[in-house]
This record gives C-alpha cells, sequence and structure tokens, in this order.
C-alpha cells in the first residue's frame, strides 16, 4: 500500500476535520401543550402521545 510522502500540517487537517459536526436533534411540537419535544415520544410536561394521554400527571400545588 502506498504511503504519504511527507506529513500534512496542522492546519489542513484542522481545515478537514472542521465539518465534523454533530447535528443538533429533530425537535416535534406537543399536540397537546405545544411544549419541543423529541419526535415519538411522550411529552414529559403534559404527558400526551399522539393527542391522547399516555402518563397521567398529578398537578402539584406550591405552597
Amino acid at each position: 500500500m502506498a504511503q504519504p510522502k511527507r506529513r500534512w500540517s496542522k492546519a489542513r487537517t484542522h481545515s478537514k476535520r472542521s465539518t465534523w459536526k454533530k447535528e443538533q436533534p429533530t425537535m416535534a411540537t406537543c399536540s397537546h401543550c405545544h411544549e419541543p419535544v423529541m419526535p415519538h415520544r411522550v411529552c414529559k410536561n403534559c404527558g400526551y402521545y399522539d393527542g391522547k394521554e399516555v402518563i397521567s400527571k398529578k398537578e402539584t400545588e406550591n405552597s
């Protein structure tokens, strides 16, 4: 297998790696409370998924 003739500079290496970025996760909005949620997940705020209540959340009073 062929070997490189000379070493790449740090600037060239860093400029190649500059495109290795993580993508932001896509977010959907909850159909009930309109909070941003991950797609295909139950809303942590209200407990709804696909317009139906999956987890019943108890309202707590702050006294």
